[in-house]
Parts: C-alpha cells; sequence; structure tokens
C-alpha cells in the first residue's frame, strides 16, 4: 500500500501529474525564463554601476551604490521626452492604420466570393516568403517618388495600403479568424437590415478582439524596434536638433555621438562614456516595451490563445 502511494505521489495518476514530472517541467520552465532574463538583469545591474564599480572586478551584480546619475545622463543625452513621442507616433499611427486594413482584408478574404481570390491569397502567402531585403530599394524609390521619404507618411501610407510591416500576417491573422465565426451571425443580422459594413462592425468586431489585440501588440512592436528601415525612411542624415521624427532605438545608436556633443572633452573628463551609461541608456529604450507587456501580459496571452498563433 505505502509502495503504491508512493508511486502515485511520484509518477502520478492519469488526472494529476506526478511529483517527478512537476519538477522537471518547473525547472525546465525556470531554465528557459532565466535565459530570457538574464540580459534584462545584466543591463539593469550593470546600469546601475558608478565608474568606480565598473573598474572593481569584485563587483559583479550588485553595486556598492545605485548610480542614478546614469540614467539622468542618458536620459538628457537621448533627449527622451522628444525622443519617446516621435517615436510612439511613428509606432502608433501606422500601427492603428494597419489593424483596420488587416482587419478589413481578412474578413473580406473570409466571408466573400470574388474573382481570382484563391489567386491573391497565393499572392498574399507569396509576399510573406519574399524577404523584405529584396523588396528594400524598389520600395524607397517609390516612396521617394511619391514625396513620402522623410516623414510619417512613409509608414502611415503603406499600412493604409495594406503594405505595412508584415501586414501579410495580419490579413492571414484575421482571415483564419473571421472563418471560425458562424455565418447564420452575418446572416440574421443582414435579415435585420445590416448592410455589410454595419455586419462587419457590429458582429465581426466584437468578435474579433483577440485578434485585435495580437495584432495591436505584434505590430506595435515591430514598428518599435524596426531601425534600419526607419532610418532608411527618414533618411540617413535625419537629425534630431532639427526638428526631424527619430525612435528611442536610433537615438541610442547615436548614443556616443550625442554624448560627445555634450559632454566635450569627455575621453578625459570624469564624465566620460562607459558602459554603465550604455546600459542605461538601453534600459530607458526597452522601458516603453517592457511597461505594455507588464501591463497587457494577460489580454496578450489569452488574445494568442484565442486567436491560435504562436509569437514571433
Amino acid at each position: 500500500m505505502k509502495y503504491i502511494k508512493a508511486r502515485r505521489l511520484l509518477l502520478g495518476t492519469r488526472t494529476k501529474n506526478g511529483l517527478l514530472l512537476n519538477i522537471a517541467i518547473y525547472t525546465l520552465l525556470i531554465a528557459i525564463g532565466f535565459i530570457y532574463v538574464y540580459p534584462v538583469l545584466y543591463m539593469l545591474a550593470t546600469s546601475l554601476m558608478s565608474p568606480s564599480d565598473l573598474l572593481d572586478s569584485s563587483t559583479r551584480w550588485i553595486p556598492s551604490t545605485l548610480h542614478i546619475k546614469n540614467y539622468t545622463d542618458a536620459y538628457q543625452v537621448m533627449d527622451y521626452p522628444a525622443s519617446l513621442m516621435k517615436n510612439l507616433a511613428i509606432a502608433f499611427f501606422p500601427t492603428i492604420c494597419q489593424l483596420v486594413v488587416t482587419s478589413m482584408a481578412g474578413y473580406a478574404f473570409a466571408r466573400y466570393e470574388f474573382p481570382l481570390k484563391k489567386l491573391w491569397m497565393g499572392v498574399l502567402i507569396f509576399v510573406l516568403v519574399i524577404p523584405p531585403q529584396i523588396t528594400m530599394i524598389p520600395t524607397y524609390v517609390l516612396q521617394s517618388s511619391m514625396g513620402l521619404i522623410g516623414n510619417i507618411y512613409a509608414f502611415i501610407v503603406p499600412a493604409i495600403l495594406g503594405q505595412g510591416f508584415k501586414s501579410a500576417i495580419f490579413i492571414l491573422i484575421f482571415y483564419n479568424f473571421h472563418r471560425q465565426i458562424p455565418v447564420s451571425l452575418i446572416e440574421a443580422a443582414e435579415i435585420d437590415g445590416a448592410n455589410h459594413l454595419q455586419s462587419f462592425f457590429r458582429i465581426a468586431v466584437p468578435l474579433s478582439v483577440p485578434a485585435m489585440i495580437v495584432t495591436v501588440l505584434f505590430s506595435f512592436v515591430w514598428y518599435w524596434n524596426e531601425t534600419y528601415l526607419v532610418n532608411l525612411y527618414l533618411g540617413f542624415n535625419n537629425n534630431r536638433a532639427d526638428g526631424g521624427l527619430t525612435t528611442l532605438l536610433l537615438e541610442l545608436q547615436r548614443f556616443q555621438s550625442s554624448y560627445e556633443s555634450i559632454y566635450s572633452g569627455w575621453e578625459l573628463s570624469p564624465n566620460r562614456l562607459n558602459e554603465a551609461l550604455r546600459m542605461a541608456g538601453t534600459m530607458l529604450a526597452i522601458a516603453p516595451i517592457i511597461v505594455l507587456y507588464a501591463v497587457l501580459q494577460k489580454q496578450f496571452v489569452e488574445s494568442v490563445d484565442k486567436s491560435g498563433i504562436t509569437g514571433e
């Protein structure tokens, strides 16, 4: 009897996991979580170190004092409030445009029959296969001829036309999601006198909230993290001082030059650039995304589960 109880405790039953399996699962989850969290913890610990802590080999994780000046200096160098608002504009407005267009396109593919539908679906899937580097130069030439380079319309106009960052993925997400909505609901709305747009906004949109949350989060993060294309469309010579658009990640790339312009002769001064200042700037750059995921973590997980997709 004791053997059976011990066996059930260690190996479990059909309805309950055993102790050994739970230990294995939680060990794996802790190991995977540590791999993802380790870089952030390292950056946070380094960003709070003073120059003396950086030179002291015995100081690895816990600073002797919390050197908050690293964050105040990085805040000033990156012109954080202005850069943050510009970054939010570059990420937010194209995301909203992309949400509206891709949801309507996915609904159209799921609910309507039109000529060459299978061909257009094939083209949509083919777009996912093409590396963005191949279409980068033609897209730049097209936008340059339209006078979009150097302003936010370089991101808004393509998003409105269904050509935003990875719009094809979002169209497929909404396509698969809208196919799961019972046709009888749409037909009932049409019998009650609703037209196509009313059926979409009153029936399809409320039921597709999980897919919309996933689209907003992924699109926002992709626009936020994009550096090369943003730099290309804004212009490589785009200057923040002239009132041009910028992002926090672009300011992070220019961190050293911006720091030198503020602290002249920084190589010989006590305020010279060091690893702690760089890590402080990095933490400030990723802080909005961390806050976004922390606030919307529950909604994000539930939406991914309901929409049936996995993150990239």
